[in-house]
């Protein structure tokens, strides 16, 4: 559980040991995070804004969409404090960067992503804690 809100326990607590959908590599040894990847803001004595933007390991990778998701979910069930979350794809290294950007983003989207049962399997076996 992170007590700290800085860039490094968001980063080293964690997202760098969530895993990809599809090696067996976490997102960290894959380089589609780094801790450069993670901001976070104070908005007020309650309040931060958490902003991760990561890089697919190709420019057409078909589970962008699915890491973000993994991202989100880690994110959302950790964080001991109110934010506001952003994932973004970084700028330039996707063919269909925005509208991953808009799906990762959208509540909505998210939540229906979350109903699919095998989906869920893929993602929480993602963000599962090495042991």
């Amino acid at each position: 559980m992170v007590t700290n809100f800085t860039q490094d326990s968001v980063w080293r607590y964690l997202i760098r040991t969530i895993r990809d959908p599809e090696k067996p590599n976490t997102l960290e040894e894959l380089e589609v995070i780094t801790e450069s990847s993670v901001e976070v803001q104070e908005i007020n004595e309650e309040d931060y804004l958490v902003i991760i933007r990561f890089t697919p390991t190709v420019p057409h990778c078909s589970l962008a969409t699915l890491i973000g998701l993994c991202l989100r979910v880690k994110l959302q069930r950790c964080l001991p404090f109110k934010h506001k979350l952003e994932i973004y794809i970084s700028e330039g290294t996707h063919s269909t960067e925005e509208d991953i950007n808009k799906q990762i983003n959208d509540k909505e989207r998210v939540a229906a992503a979350m109903e699919n049962p095998n989906l869920r399997e893929i993602v929480e076996q993602c963000v599962l804690e090495p042991d």
